[in-house]
């Protein structure tokens, strides 16, 4: 189970994202998943969500 298949990700599943403004240092910003915003069934490079204090990121861990 990884960030990026979408039959991984599920609401109210803590994840670990990395922000757009964070993709050089792929710092890991932890919360739960509030919406999947990816429609496609897989993405290279994660999952897009909205976590819900509202930030936007692609899953790169499942807690």
């Amino acid at each position: 189970m990884n960030g990026t298949n979408r039959a991984d990700i599920k609401q109210g599943l803590k994840v670990g994202i990395v922000l757009k403004k964070d993709q050089r240092s792929g710092k890991i910003t932890y919360g739960t998943v509030q919406d999947i915003l990816t429609n496609s069934r897989n993405h290279p490079h994660g999952i897009k969500v909205r976590l819900q204090d509202g930030q936007v990121g692609r899953v790169k861990e499942i807690c």
